[in-house]
């Protein structure tokens, strides 16, 4: 009889242990953060009506993202339509709208990594392929490289039956209109330039678009896309396609991707440096995202800013610039859209 009694209480108590699918955890803490590039961003400067372009953008990314996470999709995903849609839209500095070179053309780069397995894929300096986010996965689960670039990425492209577009596509009166007013202060630069036109050439070094996501499975991703500085030079490469400087997923961390000036990215190896911080010394997502932005990046006398979530769903939108871009969704659906520091 003893026996029998202890048989069934432990029954019972495995029957209860199993009410809670282990997957509950991470379908609790599941979210996605996107960004929009970092940078000199003044309420002054900005209409309301151009704020408002700039909201609902990021807000219809994100939610395409979301609704992915939420029905249980993956983060690579989640991460793929967010970044599709910011490139597809004139406003942001990636794909369609993206800024012009010193030679008058338009060159991307993209990456993305996957945290389940630290695979990765990138492009660099393509000027054809309608959303190279796309291009970047495709590298990453169809070749054996991790990062092609010029021809050869978009020759890949091609092979893979990714949209083409010719260049003109990309083309925006805006950034055509950046660029023809830097090149009108470059030819007076033996006169003293203007703080007005100091304060506009610190803002063409900025513009990116990214998205970080953990989904119901409890895999990261990160994807990051840009057109990189304007009026860049010699093909110059940032820090967006090179893994784990403007982009890094890892399960055992965070996922991340940068904005700001790419150079001091690339030295400080931001995105990989945040995740050694956790993992290495036990920081949070957000006293890592602080050290690396204002103390390793700034100190260097670089500017810019990281997105980030970590593998509990804590996330982090860090940034040492006036503003940024960014906006966030967590599992109960609660949207929050920012754009200025404060």
């Amino acid at each position: 009889m003893r026996f029998k009694l202890i048989f069934l209480f432990t029954i019972f108590i495995l029957s209860c242990s199993e009410t809670v699918p282990l997957s509950s955890k991470n379908e609790l803490n599941f979210g996605i953060v996107i960004h929009g590039g970092a940078g000199t961003m003044n309420r002054k400067d900005m209409t309301p009506e151009k704020e408002n372009e700039y909201r609902q953008a990021l807000e219809e990314s994100i939610t395409l993202g979301y609704k992915i996470l939420n029905e249980g999709g993956t983060s690579q995903e989640a991460v793929e339509i967010s970044i599709r849609m910011m490139e597809n839209s004139p406003l942001f500095n990636a794909g369609k709208g993206a800024v012009l070179t010193a030679e008058k053309t338009i060159e991307l780069d993209a990456a993305f990594m996957n945290g389940k397995d630290l695979n990765a894929g990138a492009i660099a300096s393509v000027k054809t392929i309608k959303n190279p986010i796309t291009a970047a996965i495709k590298v990453m689960e169809q070749s054996p490289h991790v990062l092609l670039s010029g021809r050869g990425a978009e020759k890949f492209a091609e092979e893979k039956g990714l949209e083409i577009v010719d260049p003109s596509y990309f083309f925006t009166q805006r950034r055509i209109n950046d660029f023809d007013k830097i090149k009108s202060i470059e030819s007076s630069a033996n006169v003293s330039i203007k703080e007005s036109e100091k304060e506009f050439l610190s803002t063409q070094r900025y513009g990116t678009v990214g998205a970080v996501a953990l989904d119901k499975h409890g895999n990261l991703a990160a994807g990051t896309s840009t057109g990189g500085m304007t009026n860049k030079k010699w093909n110059r490469i940032g820090d967006v396609p090179i893994i784990g400087a403007g982009t890094y997923a890892n399960n055992s961390t965070c996922a991340i991707s940068a904005t700001g000036w790419g150079e001091f990215f690339i030295r400080n190896v931001v995105g990989h440096d945040i995740s050694a911080l956790m993992e290495y010394k036990n920081y949070s997502l957000e006293e890592a995202a602080r050290i690396v932005i204002h103390d390793k990046v700034a100190a260097l006398g670089g500017d810019g800013g990281v997105i980030g979530i970590d593998k509990n769903g804590n996330v982090v939108m860090e940034m040492n610039t006036s503003g940024m871009y960014r906006a966030h969704i967590n599992s109960e659906g609660e949207l929050t859209v920012e754009i200025y520091k404060n």
